[in-house]
């Protein structure tokens, strides 16, 4: 049986890959221009980069787990402990970061629309490319080698 499969609408994609860029252009260019040691800058667009990749490894995880490919339980916790410890060092080293209430809200909220953000580019890119191979006229059995 071939499923079917729509891909994600234009605008959904274009929405994503704006939010991605906003969200890591503006965190950076708040990094850029602050008042904060080199090495501070460094924490926190290390935490940026960490953040991000493991936001995708967990969505490809997860994904990957609901179209029964094998993931090994090691790999999946190891994708919940990295977002969880990016979260965490960036909780941290906000509360304890010399700076104004308002610039902490600022990181924080860049942070977290990039991490989403990278979710849904990542789930876009993934529908995108099973969507070309829907309506591409192969068999199932290509379609199964995919996931």
């Amino acid at each position: 049986m071939k499923l079917k499969h729509n891909g994600p609408s234009g605008a959904f994609v274009g929405a994503s890959w704006l939010a991605l860029f906003i969200g890591s252009i503006t965190y950076s260019t708040g990094l850029w221009n602050a008042a904060m040691a080199l090495n501070e800058k460094g924490y926190y667009f290390t935490l940026l980069l960490y953040g991000l990749f493991a936001a995708i490894s967990l969505q490809k995880s997860v994904r990957d787990r609901i179209e029964d490919v094998p993931v090994t339980n090691l790999y999946f916790t190891l994708c919940w402990v990295s977002i969880g410890s990016a979260l965490l060092l960036l909780s941290i080293g906000l509360w304890y970061a010399t700076i104004t209430q308002s610039e902490k809200g600022f990181y924080a909220m860049s942070y977290l629309l990039s991490l989403f953000a990278a979710v849904a580019v990542q789930k876009n890119v993934r529908d995108i490319a099973l969507y070309h191979l829907s309506i591409a006229d192969i068999g199932d059995r290509d379609l199964e080698s995919f996931k």
